[in-house]
């Protein structure tokens, strides 16, 4: 592994009158050369003595990556070069997921998902952010929350492997713009308002302990281009290698917020929007996180739903999967027309509840026209952005190697309801790829490879950056993209043909 840190074991010679020279001196100059320049860190000079001569010369350093330099950050007894352990981050909103990694020989030892505890502050960000807005005593708070949740993680990880946090030697971080603003104690609200100009964008390599963290040594958070293409976005790009693509590729990360990059290692059109929670069971009234009891798949056979749920047993919501997978087998049924209005002489499962039509998916939850409603805002949203931006590039949907969709939200996704319903394009399948967690998996390569340092800087010198909400058309086209599956139907032949089968014409 060629990573941010490095164990090495030492056999030194015990200073003599012929040679004197300091212990501090004496590790330093015996590295390898590539390690040249190397500093000491005052925590190890510390430990020096006794150490060195209770060891009898015979020690393992602890080397990570400033930025800049190697600096040692650990010094122990005899050959511990076997134990090296890093970890790696991705600082959601709502989760924050950890993995512990063997850094000699590359292996995930364990991974841990917990919630973020700046939810304590607010559900969304928007909320956080106006809570710490010009208050630094609150914004400690959020920055405190941030670091516990990390050491939470930790300790889960310890439980797990046995082996604590204090032997961690290196760290890297991925996460949206405002996570790491968060993180490191810096007032977000610049995200939110015009000219959009963060605090830091490039924050590069920290000590570990400055941000909270229990452990000696760096700490790699990904830079991000813009208010709202953050360190996640980089992460991922990292991870799919599509910046070093001769095919045109498509990524998109969906979550509250929508990020696209469309190129390869020629171009990166890049751009960001709000697409809104209801992607993730948010602003729906039943909707939840895929957590235990949520409604994941969704089939209609004979007029009743086939529901799979997170668990097992009784449903006691639906995630946004699920949601996907509802609204198309409604379409394809004939339950939604086009329009995406509820048909309530399709089926006795619609009713009218109050002032709505509401469908009756499990006993006690329904979906209702609202919801419904928001989640076409939602899908619209996010599929004008891939059409905004391969229009601006002049590139035709069938040029597309890969449609990359990252995140957990397409890991879960039927790609055939996600086509029904317009959220993706309707491409070959082959070409439409969940690529699951890019972000902690472009966290534990640049963990591994420090050479990928070279290839971030790289990437954002190729990045144009577009922001949605300043397109004059933008609005218009997403009420054309609101339709089922669009208003132009001929973008979507696969789609056309289920509903023949099914005795639908549109």
């Amino acid at each position: 592994m060629n990573g941010l840190s490095r164990k090495i074991y030492l056999e030194l010679e015990p200073p003599s009158r012929e040679d004197a020279a300091s212990a501090q001196e004496r590790i330093l100059r015996a590295l390898p050369q590539e390690y040249e320049g190397a500093q000491m860190s005052l925590g190890v000079m510390r430990k020096l003595y006794p150490l060195c001569g209770n060891a009898g010369w015979r020690v393992t350093v602890t080397l990570a990556w400033t930025g800049s330099v190697w600096q040692a950050t650990g010094l122990e007894e005899g050959d511990s070069s076997g134990r090296h352990y890093g970890v790696c981050a991705d600082l959601g909103s709502t989760t924050v997921v950890v993995q512990l990694v063997d850094c000699n020989s590359g292996q995930v030892m364990a991974s841990e998902s917990v919630y973020n505890e700046q939810i304590a502050f607010g559900e969304d960000i928007l909320t956080r952010i106006f809570y710490a807005k010009d208050c630094p005593e609150r914004l400690e708070e959020i920055a405190g929350a941030t670091a516990r949740t990390f050491r939470t993680a930790f300790a889960a990880l310890e439980k797990k492997t046995g082996v604590a946090p204090e032997e961690y030697a290196s760290m890297t971080v991925a996460g949206n713009m405002t996570m790491i603003h968060f993180l490191l104690g810096l007032d977000a609200f610049c995200i939110f308002e015009a000219p959009y100009a963060v605090r830091a964008s490039r924050p590069g390599f920290l000590p570990a302990r400055e941000l909270g963290m229990p452990f000696e040594g760096y700490v790699y958070l990904y830079p991000g281009l813009a208010n709202y293409l953050g360190g996640d976005i980089l992460s991922g790009l990292i991870a799919t290698g599509i910046a070093g693509r001769e095919d045109l590729c498509v990524f998109l990360d969906i979550g509250t917020n929508g990020e696209l990059v469309v190129g390869n290692k020629d171009f990166l059109l890049c751009g960001a929007g709000a697409a809104g929670p209801a992607l993730e069971g948010g602003s729906v009234r039943t909707g939840m996180r895929a957590c235990e009891g949520a409604v994941q798949y969704v089939k209609l056979k004979n007029g009743e739903f086939e529901l799979d749920v997170i668990g097992g047993g009784e449903p006691k919501g639906i995630c946004g999967s699920g949601i996907v997978d509802l609204i198309a087998e409604m379409f394809l049924n004939g339950w939604v027309d086009i329009r995406g209005r509820l048909v309530p002489e399709a089926s006795g499962r619609i009713e009218k509840i109050g002032e709505e039509y509401a469908v009756r998916y499990a006993p006690g939850l329904f979906f209702y026209q609202t919801d419904l409603d928001e989640f076409l805002r939602t899908k619209a949203a996010a599929g004008t952005m891939v059409e905004y931006m391969l229009g601006l590039a002049g590139i035709p949907m069938e040029d597309i190697g890969e449609f990359v969709v990252a995140g957990a939200f397409g890991t879960y996704l039927d790609k055939e309801s996600a086509v029904t319903i317009g959220l993706y394009p309707d491409l070959d399948r082959k070409k439409l790829v969940s690529a699951g967690n890019t972000s902690l998996e472009g966290a534990r390569i640049m963990l591994l490879h420090k050479d990928r340092l070279l290839e971030v800087d790289s990437i954002m010198e190729r990045m144009e950056y577009v922001q949605f909400g300043e397109v004059e058309d933008f609005i218009h086209l997403m009420g054309a993209a609101r339709a089922l599956p669009h208003t132009d139907s001929s973008r979507y032949p696969s789609v056309r043909r289920k509903l023949l089968e099914h005795g639908i014409r549109i």
